[in-house]
């Protein structure tokens, strides 16, 4: 085990206070929150079981592990909820200057599509 792998060893939380281990040197059962929604899952309200440490960019890094087998379904949204956001999408595409629905999200800095506003207007010279 090299120096660095040694460093990060803790699976019985003696120096962390959890479970520490190195970069992909956690045992079987253990996710990430991305591994867990990957797999359509989500921590379900459990605390954080064990962690990982290496060290990167600016000092050491972790990620925090949870247990899959207590890890719950993740929720997915109503058809009303679906409906609100479908919504909500397409006012921010619609210009309420002309009322056109456009294929991009209008600039708030603009408040209005690239072809009402002023300010993106070219300038005769």
């Amino acid at each position: 085990m090299s120096r660095i792998r040694a460093t990060f060893h803790d699976p019985d939380g003696d120096r962390y206070g959890i479970p520490t281990y190195w970069w992909r040197g956690a045992p079987a059962g253990y996710a990430t929150r991305r591994q867990l929604r990957a797999a359509g899952l989500c921590p379900g309200g459990q605390d954080i079981a064990a962690q990982i440490l290496w060290r990167g960019v600016g000092g050491t890094r972790a990620a925090y592990l949870y247990r899959v087998d207590m890890a719950r379904p993740k929720r997915t949204a109503t058809p009303a909820q679906r409906r609100a956001i479908a919504a909500a999408l397409l006012a921010r595409r619609t210009c309420p200057t002309c009322r056109r629905v456009r294929p991009y999200y209008i600039p708030r800095s603009l408040g209005e599509c690239t072809d009402c506003s002023p300010l993106t207007k070219e300038v005769p010279q």
